[in-house]
């Protein structure tokens, strides 16, 4: 893919980027270079690689969220929960509406 210098000066003009000529000049086939390695990237054949969050594996060191694992602060807890808020709506905390 090739990047023109009009290209790049929008791209400026966009990003509110002051470039001189020259800077543009030499922007333009910066750009198409990393165009060109990224569209390269495209072409490699990733089919039955598992897409990966992180390069390491890790596990998490918390505890097992499992609900109703302590009776005291497990779930179907919701009156009890309810009984402090200063206004209670369809099960939920209600709040007051904001709007600016």
């Amino acid at each position: 893919m090739s990047v023109t210098r009009e290209e790049v000066a929008k791209i400026a003009s966009l990003a509110r980027i002051r470039m001189t000529e020259e800077e543009l000049a030499r922007m333009a086939p910066e750009l198409s270079g990393i165009l060109d390695w990224v569209e390269q990237l495209g072409e490699v054949d990733v089919t039955g690689i598992e897409p990966m969050s992180a390069v390491i594996p890790n596990t998490l060191r918390l505890r097992a969220d499992e609900v109703d694992a302590d009776p005291l602060t497990g779930g179907n807890r919701r009156e009890d929960v309810l009984a402090n808020a200063p206004v209670a709506e369809h099960g939920f905390f209600g709040v007051p509406k904001v709007i600016e």
